[in-house]
């Protein structure tokens, strides 16, 4: 799909649509919940699809009512007698969360999806495979698990995806002992286990900080002693995840589309945000005032987004509308959906912004900002298309493979038309939709 933007400006209040990050917990929960729940607010994006799809996979009933699914869990720890297939797509939030829970009653489990969602990391599970001795293949557009997996002190550096530490809270409580997760320092994206541990509390399922390891040595029922460096988390087994009637709160990652679109111009407001959450990419704002008070002097005072990863294309969009600026922690963004620097990178360059990639820091040199000459490439990626969208809103110009935003926001293009923005979407490259 090609989207075309020409040079206007958004004026009014956009209600920030349900947090995909949160909705992913959510459905999770309930559908480990025995009996019926209830997830209201949700957006039927193509990753949250696959979580339904694969708790349906899994045994799990889940009847969708306009924004709202009503959920009939399953117990995932009693064998099926059957090989269950998971359709993952392309949600790294799904592969990750299901992998362990896929381990809990020792039947074959078949994870599939993308050749780009195969190849993003996954070695904390294989090693997990490796040391318990479960089966774990890895096929290009697969990944095969047999457990069963047991209870134990899992220890891991804290510098990859929180995914994976989320994962394994899902499946750990529904073993018959306890467990613990120890995280060396310095665990990065801290605020996506927060949303986890929220979200089990809502369905009664209970995560605990050991703030006395000694203590808790004598539990593990191993030599292991836990390290000052780590971080530890305390999970009883023998829990049991209980229904419950929830709403998804808003997301802040993709509201930071429209506010960035101030610095374009525009005066946008959003609105549906919880000022309580737990959402690391709450800090948006504090983060697009730093770029826009920085004076030139960003090299002095970068920008650490090791907890906010996500919001890495909007803030590099927004660097270039107010002069350039620093990031640091950005190793992480090679392995989302595209290679979220590099891809940056290119398309910035396209609008007149040079950009310095290192290995884990990127800076966006000032520039003068120009439409582009050739169309903007999406990278197959929702928040690259998101971010230059919004700077097309200045300058104008095309986005081709647009329909990535379908991944997370599949209404995006439809607001910002609301909003103001004089957006043409086409069907192909050619003909313009009706």
């Amino acid at each position: 799909m090609r989207v075309e933007i020409k040079p206007s400006k958004a004026h009014g209040t956009v209600t920030a649509p349900p947090s995909k990050s949160m909705a992913h917990r959510l459905l999770i929960c309930a559908g480990l919940a025995e009996g019926e729940s209830v997830v209201r607010n949700l957006s039927y994006s193509e990753d949250i699809k696959a979580t339904i799809a694969c708790l349906r996979s899994l045994g799990a009933d889940i009847r969708p009512d306009g924004n709202t699914a009503y959920i009939t869990g399953t117990d995932v720890t009693k064998p099926t007698g059957r090989t269950a297939v998971l359709p993952c797509n392309e949600s790294g939030s799904t592969l990750r969360f299901f992998t362990p829970i896929c381990l809990l009653n020792g039947e074959e489990h078949i994870l599939t999806g993308s050749a780009r969602l195969m190849s993003r990391p996954l070695d904390f599970y294989r090693t997990l495979a490796r040391i318990q001795k479960l089966d774990f293949e890895e096929h290009p557009n697969r990944v095969i698990v047999k457990g069963p997996m047991t209870p134990a002190v899992f220890v891991c550096p804290g510098n990859i995806s929180s995914q994976f530490f989320s994962g394994m809270m899902f499946a750990l409580p529904l073993l018959k002992r306890n467990s613990f997760l120890a995280i060396r320092k310095p665990l990065e994206s801290r605020p996506y286990l927060d949303m986890t541990i929220k979200a089990l509390e809502l369905f009664g399922v209970g995560v605990f900080l050991c703030d006395n390891k000694k203590m808790h040595n004598a539990e593990t029922g191993t030599a292991y002693a836990f390290e000052e460096d780590q971080i530890v988390f305390r999970i009883p087994g023998g829990d049991r995840y209980i229904p419950a009637d929830v709403t998804v709160e808003g997301d802040y990652s993709n509201a930071a589309f429209f506010e960035a679109l101030n610095y374009a111009g525009s005066k946008v407001s959003v609105s549906g945000l919880d000022k309580q959450s737990m959402q690391g990419d709450r800090v948006y704002k504090e983060l697009f005032e730093k770029l826009d008070t920085s004076d030139g002097l960003f090299f002095l005072d970068p920008i650490d987004i090791s907890d906010c990863p996500d919001l890495g294309p909007v803030l590099f969009a927004t660097a270039a509308l107010c002069g350039g600026g620093r990031f640091t922690g950005t190793r992480r963004l090679r392995i989302k959906e595209s290679d979220r620097s590099a891809a940056m990178k290119h398309e910035l360059k396209k609008v007149g912004i040079e950009v310095t990639v290192e290995e884990n820091a990127v800076t966006v040199h000032p520039g003068n900002l120009h439409a582009p000459s050739v169309p903007i490439d999406g990278h197959n990626d929702h928040r690259i298309v998101m971010a230059m969208s919004v700077l097309l809103t200045k300058v104008g110009g095309m986005i081709e493979g647009a329909e990535a935003v379908n991944k997370s926001f599949p209404d995006f293009f439809e607001k910002l038309q609301k909003l103001g923005i004089e957006v043409t979407i086409c069907n192909g490259s050619a003909t313009p939709e009706s």
